[in-house]
């Protein structure tokens, strides 16, 4: 069975809480993109109340904060991601309480009233480094995917309306296979490079990876072109095969595995015959897939809280933190459960 993800507005809204008033920005982003996500009721006034609780918390208490919204790679669903490089919750337990906060004035609900709306909830904090919170809320009986665990941003760049960049994953059978793909400069081109790519590779996620990579190439011959790399993974192995500047790193246990780089080429101009590696891993490996707005010396010597970030949490920090904002920037991360 193949069941796909696949969302033509699937660009990250990006809303930097630099001052109060964007608190009202980031409410109304997230509760426009439930919409758009077919949230049904009162869920987008629920996705509103998330976003707006993890940006007034940022705005209050934290340095560098930016909230992230999105619609769910794998399922039906809207994420809202906040982090930042504050000094980090000393006290989790108490900061978690409902009615917990230690600004007058606030609404006093906080992230426990955050844990409770979302379908889903992760935090991860520690000082030095920040607080990373996401919160996933999905309609009744469509839940995320409990095989795979997904994380993803995918921003133009600072000048950019267009995005240039894009990412994919579908569920094949027993493996979970991700795309991510850089179409060749910037602006409206690009992006049309990229969705032609996004098109090809959800007529058939189950191929082979150097059948994907193969059919891309074909789809982008009337494109500009583009880098692209196609991680397939399972619990114990995985397979990638790339052309171009897409980098892919796989780790486990805080510690980096392997750093995988495309092969020579542009993807719809010429490209080598396709080769697929072949890894073996230990359970509980994870990867991360990124353009070259990501910068790749991320994962020359990370720590270890970020290495063990979950992979929602993992994709907002590398954006946040080493992103090149001259580029379009997309990173996907990706984890057997």
């Amino acid at each position: 069975m193949t069941r796909s993800s696949f969302d033509t507005e699937g660009l990250t809204d990006e809303i930097r809480i630099d001052h109060e008033s964007a608190i009202h920005l980031a409410a109304t982003a997230a509760r426009d993109r439930a919409l758009r996500c077919g949230l049904p009721g009162s869920m987008p006034d629920q996705a509103a109340v998330l976003a707006s609780e993890l940006a007034g918390n940022l705005d209050k208490h934290a340095v560098d904060g930016t909230v992230y919204v999105q619609p769910f790679r794998l399922g039906t669903g809207v994420e809202i991601v906040a982090v930042d490089r504050g000094p980090g919750i000393g006290d989790l337990d108490r900061a978690m309480a409902d009615g917990y906060t230690t600004a007058t004035g606030s609404l006093g609900a906080g992230l426990g009233a955050v844990r409770r709306i979302a379908t889903e909830f992760t935090i991860r904090t520690r000082a030095g480094f920040g607080t990373l919170v996401c919160a996933r809320l999905s309609p009744p009986g469509k839940p995320p995917s409990r095989r795979w665990d997904t994380g993803s941003v995918c921003l133009p760049a600072k000048s950019e309306r267009h995005c240039g960049d894009a990412c994919a994953v579908a569920e094949t059978g027993d493996a979970l296979t991700g795309l991510v793909v850089d179409g060749l400069g910037h602006g409206v081109a690009a992006a049309e490079a990229a969705r032609s790519a996004l098109r090809s590779f959800h007529t058939a996620p189950d191929r082979p990876l150097d059948d994907i990579l193969t059919s891309l190439h074909r789809s982008l011959r009337h494109t500009r072109g583009a880098a692209a790399g196609v991680l397939r993974l399972r619990p114990d192995r995985a397979e990638y095969c790339g052309v171009g500047n897409i980098r892919a790193v796989a780790f486990s246990g805080g510690d980096v595995l392997h750093r995988l780089a495309g092969q020579p080429g542009i993807v719809g101009w010429n490209i080598p015959t396709p080769r697929v590696r072949t890894l073996s891993l230990p359970p509980g490996t994870a990867f991360a897939l990124h353009s070259d707005g990501i910068e790749s010396r991320w994962s020359h010597s990370p720590s270890t809280f970020l290495l063990r970030l979950p992979p929602p949490l993992l994709a907002a920090a590398l954006a946040h933190g080493h992103r090149r904002t001259r580029d379009d920037a997309t990173v996907l991360t990706v984890r057997a459960m």
